[in-house]
């Protein structure tokens, strides 16, 4: 394999409005663009302030990638509080691996793995990849084990964490 020089270490953050479909069913066409408006803008304004890089908006969430993992989860934090008081809840799923930049998008199994840690996360929760959590260590974040997962597409088990405490 050629080494690509659109190769680079991130970390992956990928949001979720928990239940997204079923609030805009319940609160009409309306009222949920305007909740999502005021979604996105805190969102985009947590971006700013833990100098993220939005790659793209999922519709009920946000694909971003940082320089590091500390900011990422301190960010997916700040996005969940903010969204909390819309009244929803946000869940997170956060990788730190290699990933290919196309342009203004990006690929590789690193945003596999994150969207797949994104799909082991129940609630509000902010879970992690055992990668995450290995480089954060002396952060003063704690961490629960969520045990082993098997992510769809991606070879072996993998140990997840849900973010405790920030």
């Amino acid at each position: 394999p050629s080494l690509s020089l659109e190769r680079t270490l991130a970390t992956v953050l990928f949001t979720d409005i928990v239940d997204s479909t079923g609030i805009a069913l319940q609160m009409g066409d309306e009222r949920w663009l305007q909740l999502m408006e005021e979604h996105d803008r805190i969102v985009r304004q947590e971006i700013r302030n833990f100098q993220g890089r939005e790659i793209r908006s999922t519709g009920d969430g946000f694909l971003i990638t940082f320089d590091g993992p500390s900011r990422a989860v301190f960010c997916a934090e700040k996005i969940r509080d903010g969204a909390a008081t819309l009244g929803l809840e946000v869940r997170s799923g956060i990788h730190t691996g290699e990933i290919e930049i196309k342009g203004q998008e990006i690929g590789g199994i690193g945003v596999h793995i994150a969207s797949r840690v994104l799909g082991s996360a129940s609630d509000a929760a902010i879970m992690v990849s055992s990668t995450v959590k290995e480089l954060m260590v002396g952060s003063g974040v704690t961490f629960t084990d969520k045990g082993k997962y098997i992510l769809k597409g991606i070879e072996g088990e993998w140990h997840l964490y849900e973010v405790e405490r920030v």
